[in-house]
């Protein structure tokens, strides 16, 4: 298989990191990962959100780009947990709307964002993660970050519709819909085997590639 960049996107608790983790280490590509413990924004995000929403957002925007860039230069294929494109149009988006960044700031921050990704390589693959929202809040539970204390299912709809929204429009690459609840890729070898075929038939090119009717071939 020739050089890939593949993108992981989804909810909070879709298991964007797990897929990315066992993908990179069965196919030997270069692996990136969000930023969170050198991040000097995240601690008083979650103090006062709104006086840091634009902060932290200009720093995941910056943190992102250079990950893209570095990650497409490589030699080798490379798959990142989360792109740079839901920074804007998933978490942004919900800072806005929510009323956490204001008016001025999130016109800033997108004519900012639409500048640098106009001058990114598109991505050969969009992988999203796909699970409804009382399965991601049991995941979520049951991984006990801090940071996630608040999370509601009501952010994790509105998160949802903002995904549905911004795939119907997003033309870069190919995109292949994994349905994350029915596959269990971390404890079960089957389902990676399943995933990673499906995902060789659409760097392939082909247009219907789906996954059994269940989810899973056991």
């Amino acid at each position: 298989m020739s050089k890939r960049l593949v993108l992981v996107a989804g909810n909070i608790g879709a298991g964007k990191t797990s897929l990315t983790e066992r993908i990179g280490a069965r196919l030997g590509w270069r692996v990136s990962f969000e930023s969170v413990s050198d991040n000097p924004y995240l601690a008083d995000f979650y103090g006062d959100m709104r006086q840091w929403a634009f902060h932290l957002q200009v720093f995941f925007l910056g943190h992102r780009a250079q990950q893209h860039l570095a990650l497409a230069a490589g030699a080798g294929s490379a798959i990142a947990d989360r792109s740079i494109y839901e920074d804007a149009h998933i978490f942004a988006r919900a800072l806005h709307h929510l009323g956490n960044l204001n008016e001025r700031d999130y016109a800033a921050y997108r004519a900012v964002y639409e500048l640098i990704v106009a001058g990114l390589p598109r991505p050969d693959l969009l992988l999203y993660l796909k699970a409804p929202a009382p399965a991601l809040l049991t995941r979520i539970r049951r991984r006990g970050r801090a940071i996630e204390g608040g999370i509601t299912p009501e952010y994790l709809h509105l998160l949802d519709r903002f995904y549905e929204e911004w795939l119907a429009a997003f033309d870069l690459c190919p995109v292949l819909t994994i349905p994350s609840q029915d596959l269990d890729f971390v404890h079960k070898p089957q389902h990676l085997e399943i995933v990673l075929e499906r995902i060789q038939e659409k760097l392939a090119g082909r247009e219907d590639v789906v996954f059994p009717e269940q989810g899973r071939e056991e």
